[in-house]
Protein backbone atom coordinates (compact mmCIF):
# COMPACT_ATOMS: atom_id res chain seq x y z
CA UNK A 1 0.00 0.00 0.00
CA UNK A 2 1.37 3.42 -0.95
CA UNK A 3 1.02 6.59 1.07
CA UNK A 4 -2.45 7.16 2.49
CA UNK A 5 -3.15 10.78 1.61
CA UNK A 6 -5.69 12.31 3.98
CA UNK A 7 -4.53 15.92 3.60
CA UNK A 8 -7.59 16.97 1.59
CA UNK A 9 -10.20 15.77 -0.87
CA UNK A 10 -8.48 18.03 -3.41
CA UNK A 11 -5.62 15.54 -3.87
CA UNK A 12 -7.68 13.08 -5.92
CA UNK A 13 -6.47 12.06 -9.36
CA UNK A 14 -8.73 11.75 -12.43
CA UNK A 15 -9.86 8.20 -13.09
CA UNK A 16 -9.31 6.55 -16.46
CA UNK A 17 -12.93 7.18 -17.44
CA UNK A 18 -12.67 10.83 -16.42
CA UNK A 19 -9.48 11.20 -18.45
CA UNK A 20 -11.31 9.72 -21.43
CA UNK A 21 -14.12 12.25 -20.97
CA UNK A 22 -11.58 15.07 -20.85
CA UNK A 23 -9.81 13.83 -23.99
CA UNK A 24 -13.01 13.60 -26.00
CA UNK A 25 -14.63 16.83 -24.79
CA UNK A 26 -15.98 19.22 -27.44
CA UNK A 27 -14.54 22.68 -26.74
CA UNK A 28 -14.75 26.25 -27.96
CA UNK A 29 -13.97 29.77 -26.80
CA UNK A 30 -15.84 30.22 -23.53
CA UNK A 31 -15.45 34.00 -23.55
CA UNK A 32 -17.63 34.02 -26.65
CA UNK A 33 -20.01 31.57 -24.99
CA UNK A 34 -18.99 28.95 -27.55
CA UNK A 35 -17.63 26.13 -25.40
CA UNK A 36 -20.33 23.44 -25.57
CA UNK A 37 -18.96 21.51 -22.61
CA UNK A 38 -18.95 24.59 -20.38
CA UNK A 39 -22.43 25.56 -21.52
CA UNK A 40 -23.69 22.07 -20.75
CA UNK A 41 -22.07 22.09 -17.32
CA UNK A 42 -23.55 25.47 -16.47
CA UNK A 43 -27.03 24.43 -17.58
CA UNK A 44 -26.81 21.08 -15.80
CA UNK A 45 -25.51 22.61 -12.57
CA UNK A 46 -28.09 25.39 -12.55
CA UNK A 47 -30.81 22.76 -12.84
CA UNK A 48 -29.33 20.64 -10.04
CA UNK A 49 -29.09 23.69 -7.79
CA UNK A 50 -32.53 25.00 -8.69
CA UNK A 51 -31.20 28.30 -10.02
CA UNK A 52 -31.83 30.20 -13.24
CA UNK A 53 -28.24 30.41 -14.47
CA UNK A 54 -24.68 29.41 -13.59
CA UNK A 55 -21.11 30.49 -14.29
CA UNK A 56 -17.99 28.30 -14.34
CA UNK A 57 -14.94 29.73 -12.51
CA UNK A 58 -11.44 28.31 -12.03
CA UNK A 59 -11.44 28.06 -8.22
CA UNK A 60 -13.61 28.18 -5.15
CA UNK A 61 -11.74 31.21 -3.85
CA UNK A 62 -12.59 33.08 -7.04
CA UNK A 63 -16.22 32.00 -6.68
CA UNK A 64 -16.30 33.47 -3.18
CA UNK A 65 -14.58 36.69 -4.24
CA UNK A 66 -16.80 37.21 -7.28
CA UNK A 67 -19.87 36.58 -5.13
CA UNK A 68 -18.79 39.30 -2.70
CA UNK A 69 -18.26 41.75 -5.57
CA UNK A 70 -21.73 40.97 -6.89
CA UNK A 71 -23.58 41.19 -3.56
CA UNK A 72 -21.74 44.02 -1.78
CA UNK A 73 -20.09 47.38 -2.28
CA UNK A 74 -16.80 48.58 -0.76
CA UNK A 75 -17.31 49.57 2.85
CA UNK A 76 -20.18 47.14 3.45
CA UNK A 77 -20.26 44.57 6.25
CA UNK A 78 -20.66 40.81 5.75
CA UNK A 79 -21.88 38.42 8.45
CA UNK A 80 -20.53 34.90 8.21
CA UNK A 81 -19.81 31.74 10.15
CA UNK A 82 -16.88 31.88 12.57
CA UNK A 83 -13.66 30.41 11.10
CA UNK A 84 -15.04 30.48 7.57
CA UNK A 85 -12.91 29.74 4.52
CA UNK A 86 -13.48 33.34 3.43
CA UNK A 87 -11.68 34.54 6.56
CA UNK A 88 -9.00 31.90 7.06
CA UNK A 89 -7.90 30.62 3.67
CA UNK A 90 -8.16 33.31 1.02
CA UNK A 91 -5.09 35.40 1.85
CA UNK A 92 -7.08 38.45 2.92
CA UNK A 93 -8.84 38.62 -0.43
CA UNK A 94 -12.26 39.78 0.80
CA UNK A 95 -11.16 43.15 2.21
CA UNK A 96 -8.53 43.58 -0.51
CA UNK A 97 -10.80 42.81 -3.47
CA UNK A 98 -14.31 43.64 -2.32
CA UNK A 99 -13.42 46.16 0.38
CA UNK A 100 -15.77 44.59 2.89
CA UNK A 101 -15.68 44.16 6.64
CA UNK A 102 -16.18 40.59 7.86
CA UNK A 103 -18.16 39.92 11.05
CA UNK A 104 -17.90 36.37 12.39
CA UNK A 105 -20.74 34.90 14.48
CA UNK A 106 -21.67 31.56 16.00
CA UNK A 107 -19.30 28.66 16.50
CA UNK A 108 -18.55 25.06 15.53
CA UNK A 109 -19.65 25.70 11.96
CA UNK A 110 -23.11 27.17 12.52
CA UNK A 111 -24.96 30.19 13.83
CA UNK A 112 -28.56 31.12 14.54
CA UNK A 113 -31.04 33.65 13.22
CA UNK A 114 -30.73 35.54 16.49
CA UNK A 115 -26.93 35.67 16.24
CA UNK A 116 -27.22 36.96 12.69
CA UNK A 117 -29.67 39.68 13.72
CA UNK A 118 -27.45 40.77 16.62
CA UNK A 119 -24.57 41.32 14.19
CA UNK A 120 -26.61 42.90 11.39
CA UNK A 121 -26.11 46.67 11.10
CA UNK A 122 -28.80 48.73 9.37
CA UNK A 123 -28.14 51.14 6.51
CA UNK A 124 -27.62 54.75 7.54
CA UNK A 125 -26.01 53.94 10.88
CA UNK A 126 -23.93 56.85 12.14
CA UNK A 127 -20.83 54.77 12.87
CA UNK A 128 -21.17 51.21 11.60
CA UNK A 129 -21.06 49.95 7.99
CA UNK A 130 -24.31 48.55 6.59
CA UNK A 131 -24.65 44.79 6.54
CA UNK A 132 -25.50 43.86 2.96
CA UNK A 133 -24.55 40.17 2.76
CA UNK A 134 -24.54 37.02 4.87
CA UNK A 135 -22.46 33.95 4.08
CA UNK A 136 -23.02 30.37 5.21
CA UNK A 137 -20.34 27.73 4.57
CA UNK A 138 -21.87 24.28 4.09
CA UNK A 139 -20.23 21.98 4.90
CA UNK A 140 -17.92 23.88 7.23
CA UNK A 141 -14.27 23.00 6.82
CA UNK A 142 -12.68 24.03 10.11
CA UNK A 143 -15.64 22.73 12.11
CA UNK A 144 -14.99 19.25 10.75
CA UNK A 145 -17.30 19.07 7.76
CA UNK A 146 -20.50 19.67 9.73
CA UNK A 147 -23.71 20.28 7.81
CA UNK A 148 -25.46 23.59 8.44
CA UNK A 149 -29.03 22.83 9.59
CA UNK A 150 -31.33 23.53 6.63
CA UNK A 151 -34.21 24.85 8.69
CA UNK A 152 -32.00 27.36 10.49
CA UNK A 153 -30.41 28.46 7.21
CA UNK A 154 -33.90 29.15 5.85
CA UNK A 155 -34.77 31.21 8.95
CA UNK A 156 -31.58 33.22 8.66
CA UNK A 157 -32.03 33.89 4.94
CA UNK A 158 -35.65 34.96 5.49
CA UNK A 159 -34.57 37.40 8.18
CA UNK A 160 -31.85 38.70 5.89
CA UNK A 161 -34.29 39.20 3.01
CA UNK A 162 -36.60 41.20 5.31
CA UNK A 163 -33.69 43.58 5.89
CA UNK A 164 -32.50 43.81 2.32
CA UNK A 165 -29.45 41.64 3.00
CA UNK A 166 -28.37 39.23 0.24
CA UNK A 167 -27.54 35.63 1.10
CA UNK A 168 -24.59 33.66 -0.29
CA UNK A 169 -23.91 29.96 0.20
CA UNK A 170 -20.26 28.93 0.09
CA UNK A 171 -21.11 25.39 -0.92
CA UNK A 172 -17.71 24.09 -1.95
CA UNK A 173 -18.73 20.83 -0.26
CA UNK A 174 -22.50 21.25 -0.72
CA UNK A 175 -22.56 17.90 -2.52
CA UNK A 176 -21.38 16.24 0.71
CA UNK A 177 -24.02 18.07 2.72
CA UNK A 178 -26.81 16.98 0.38
CA UNK A 179 -25.73 13.33 0.46
CA UNK A 180 -25.31 13.40 4.24
CA UNK A 181 -28.85 14.65 4.90
CA UNK A 182 -30.42 12.81 1.98
CA UNK A 183 -31.96 15.74 0.12
CA UNK A 184 -31.46 17.32 -3.32
CA UNK A 185 -28.81 20.06 -3.47
CA UNK A 186 -31.51 22.45 -4.71
CA UNK A 187 -33.26 22.26 -1.34
CA UNK A 188 -30.14 23.40 0.49
CA UNK A 189 -29.47 26.12 -2.11
CA UNK A 190 -33.04 27.43 -2.30
CA UNK A 191 -32.91 30.20 0.36
CA UNK A 192 -29.78 31.80 -1.11
CA UNK A 193 -29.36 34.47 -3.80
CA UNK A 194 -26.05 33.00 -4.95
CA UNK A 195 -24.49 29.61 -4.32
CA UNK A 196 -21.09 28.18 -5.19
CA UNK A 197 -20.05 24.55 -5.57
CA UNK A 198 -16.69 22.91 -6.20
CA UNK A 199 -15.94 20.00 -8.51
CA UNK A 200 -12.33 19.49 -7.37
CA UNK A 201 -13.07 18.21 -3.86
CA UNK A 202 -15.23 15.17 -3.14
CA UNK A 203 -16.35 14.81 -6.75
CA UNK A 204 -12.74 14.25 -7.82
CA UNK A 205 -12.42 16.55 -10.84
CA UNK A 206 -9.00 18.14 -11.42
CA UNK A 207 -10.30 21.70 -10.97
CA UNK A 208 -13.14 24.14 -11.26
CA UNK A 209 -16.00 25.65 -9.29
CA UNK A 210 -19.28 27.29 -10.23
CA UNK A 211 -21.64 30.06 -9.16
CA UNK A 212 -25.40 29.75 -9.58
CA UNK A 213 -28.19 32.27 -9.11
CA UNK A 214 -30.56 34.49 -11.05
CA UNK A 215 -29.72 35.43 -14.63
CA UNK A 216 -29.16 39.04 -13.57
CA UNK A 217 -26.73 38.12 -10.81
CA UNK A 218 -24.83 35.72 -13.07
CA UNK A 219 -24.49 38.44 -15.73
CA UNK A 220 -22.91 40.67 -13.10
CA UNK A 221 -20.74 37.79 -11.91
CA UNK A 222 -19.48 37.29 -15.46
CA UNK A 223 -18.09 40.80 -15.46
CA UNK A 224 -16.35 40.35 -12.11
CA UNK A 225 -14.97 37.00 -13.23
CA UNK A 226 -13.35 38.84 -16.12
CA UNK A 227 -12.00 41.52 -13.79
CA UNK A 228 -10.53 38.79 -11.60
CA UNK A 229 -8.74 37.10 -14.51
CA UNK A 230 -11.02 34.10 -14.46
CA UNK A 231 -12.34 34.20 -18.01
CA UNK A 232 -10.75 31.38 -20.00
CA UNK A 233 -10.84 29.96 -23.50
CA UNK A 234 -11.15 26.24 -24.28
CA UNK A 235 -12.01 25.37 -20.70
CA UNK A 236 -14.37 22.60 -21.75
CA UNK A 237 -11.72 20.05 -20.81
CA UNK A 238 -12.27 20.99 -17.16
CA UNK A 239 -16.03 21.16 -17.68
CA UNK A 240 -16.06 17.64 -19.12
CA UNK A 241 -14.34 16.35 -15.99
CA UNK A 242 -16.91 18.13 -13.84
CA UNK A 243 -19.78 16.69 -15.85
CA UNK A 244 -18.31 13.22 -15.51
CA UNK A 245 -17.98 13.77 -11.77
CA UNK A 246 -21.61 14.85 -11.43
CA UNK A 247 -22.71 11.75 -13.28
CA UNK A 248 -20.51 9.16 -11.61
CA UNK A 249 -19.16 10.45 -8.28
CA UNK A 250 -22.09 12.02 -6.48
CA UNK A 251 -23.76 9.02 -4.85
CA UNK A 252 -20.43 7.51 -3.82
CA UNK A 253 -19.77 10.47 -1.49
CA UNK A 254 -21.61 8.33 1.06
CA UNK A 255 -18.62 5.96 0.91
CA UNK A 256 -16.31 8.80 1.93
CA UNK A 257 -18.59 9.64 4.84
CA UNK A 258 -18.61 6.02 6.00
CA UNK A 259 -14.83 5.87 5.71
CA UNK A 260 -14.46 9.06 7.73
CA UNK A 261 -16.56 7.48 10.43
CA UNK A 262 -14.37 4.36 10.41
CA UNK A 263 -11.28 6.54 10.66
CA UNK A 264 -12.75 8.59 13.50
CA UNK A 265 -13.77 5.52 15.48
CA UNK A 266 -10.31 4.01 15.09
CA UNK A 267 -8.61 7.20 16.22
CA UNK A 268 -11.00 7.71 19.12
CA UNK A 269 -9.92 4.36 20.56
CA UNK A 270 -6.61 5.96 21.56
CA UNK A 271 -6.50 7.65 24.96
CA UNK A 272 -4.09 10.21 23.49
CA UNK A 273 -6.50 11.33 20.77
CA UNK A 274 -9.84 13.05 21.20
CA UNK A 275 -12.32 12.74 18.34
CA UNK A 276 -15.98 13.72 18.56
CA UNK A 277 -17.25 10.82 16.47
CA UNK A 278 -20.84 12.06 16.57
CA UNK A 279 -19.79 15.27 14.76
CA UNK A 280 -18.26 13.36 11.86
CA UNK A 281 -21.16 13.97 9.51
CA UNK A 282 -19.33 13.98 6.18
CA UNK A 283 -15.73 13.38 5.08
CA UNK A 284 -13.67 15.50 7.49
CA UNK A 285 -12.24 14.28 10.79
CA UNK A 286 -10.77 16.70 13.34
CA UNK A 287 -8.34 15.06 15.76
CA UNK A 288 -7.36 16.79 19.02
CA UNK A 289 -4.15 15.72 20.74
CA UNK A 290 -4.45 15.47 24.51
CA UNK A 291 -1.69 15.88 27.08
CA UNK A 292 1.03 13.29 26.61
CA UNK A 293 0.59 13.04 22.84
CA UNK A 294 2.93 14.72 20.36
CA UNK A 295 1.92 18.17 19.17
CA UNK A 296 0.27 18.50 15.77
CA UNK A 297 3.43 19.32 13.82
CA UNK A 298 5.29 16.35 15.33
CA UNK A 299 2.44 13.93 14.73
CA UNK A 300 1.99 15.06 11.12
CA UNK A 301 5.71 14.61 10.44
CA UNK A 302 5.89 11.19 12.10
CA UNK A 303 2.75 10.05 10.30
CA UNK A 304 4.22 11.18 7.00
CA UNK A 305 7.32 9.08 7.66
CA UNK A 306 4.99 6.15 8.34
CA UNK A 307 3.06 6.69 5.10
CA UNK A 308 0.02 8.65 6.33
CA UNK A 309 -0.42 12.24 5.19
CA UNK A 310 -2.50 14.70 7.23
CA UNK A 311 -2.58 18.45 7.93
CA UNK A 312 -1.96 20.32 11.17
CA UNK A 313 -4.90 22.66 11.84
CA UNK A 314 -3.57 24.12 15.07
CA UNK A 315 -0.93 23.47 17.72
CA UNK A 316 -2.76 20.36 18.92
CA UNK A 317 -5.31 19.73 16.18
CA UNK A 318 -4.92 17.60 13.05
CA UNK A 319 -7.35 17.26 10.14
CA UNK A 320 -7.90 14.16 8.01
CA UNK A 321 -10.15 14.11 4.93
CA UNK A 322 -11.44 11.02 3.15
CA UNK A 323 -12.03 10.91 -0.61
CA UNK A 324 -12.43 8.57 -3.57
CA UNK A 325 -8.75 7.64 -3.67
CA UNK A 326 -8.77 6.34 -0.07
CA UNK A 327 -10.34 2.96 0.63
CA UNK A 328 -11.98 1.66 3.78
CA UNK A 329 -8.94 -0.55 4.37
CA UNK A 330 -6.63 2.44 4.05
CA UNK A 331 -8.66 4.40 6.60
CA UNK A 332 -8.46 1.55 9.10
CA UNK A 333 -4.72 1.31 8.54
CA UNK A 334 -4.28 5.06 8.92
CA UNK A 335 -6.13 4.99 12.24
CA UNK A 336 -3.82 2.24 13.50
CA UNK A 337 -0.69 4.12 12.46
CA UNK A 338 -1.72 7.46 13.92
CA UNK A 339 -2.94 5.93 17.17
CA UNK A 340 0.34 4.06 17.62
CA UNK A 341 2.31 7.26 17.01
CA UNK A 342 0.19 9.18 19.51
CA UNK A 343 0.72 6.51 22.15
CA UNK A 344 4.46 6.33 21.54
CA UNK A 345 5.05 9.71 23.18
CA UNK A 346 3.75 8.40 26.52
CA UNK A 347 5.75 5.18 26.38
Amino acid sequence: MGAIDLRSDTVTLPSASMRAAIASAPVGDDQFGEDPSVNRLQERSAAILGKEAALFVPTGTMANQVALRVLTRPGDAVVLTRESHLVWYEAGAAPANAGVQLTEVGGRGTFTREEFLSACWPPGHLLSPPTTCLVIENTHNRAGGVVFPAAEAARICAAAADRGVRAYLDGARLWNAAVAVGCPPAELAAPFDLVSVAFSKGLGAPGGSLLAGSADLIRTATRYRRMSGGAMRQVGFFAAAALHALEHNMARLADDHANARRLAEGLAASARLRVDVDRVQTNIVMVHLVEGAPDAAQLVQRAKEAGVLMVAFGPRTVRAVTHLDVSAQACLRAAEVVAELAEARAA
